[in-house]
């Protein structure tokens, strides 16, 4: 048995662009927020600790190593 394919509809929906202003503060946010992380994955407890104590470090001692930052 052959099956037909039907041809596409000529009034098939398409998404509307998303403009940039609308895109940009997300943008800004997941950077800063990267940042943040990168910051506590690569400094944190080092000569720019933030926090005392060894509780960041142990958080993200592995995170450190896959990333190849050393930390001792």
């Amino acid at each position: 048995m052959a099956q037909t394919i039907a041809p596409p509809a000529t009034g098939a929906i398409t998404p509307a662009p998303l403009p940039l202003k609308a895109l940009a503060p997300w943008a800004l946010f997941f950077g800063v927020l990267m940042l943040v992380l990168l910051y506590f994955i690569g400094a944190e407890q080092g000569a720019t600790s933030l926090l005392s104590g060894t509780e960041v470090h142990e958080w993200v001692h592995d995170g450190r190593h896959l990333l190849g930052f050393p930390c001792h």
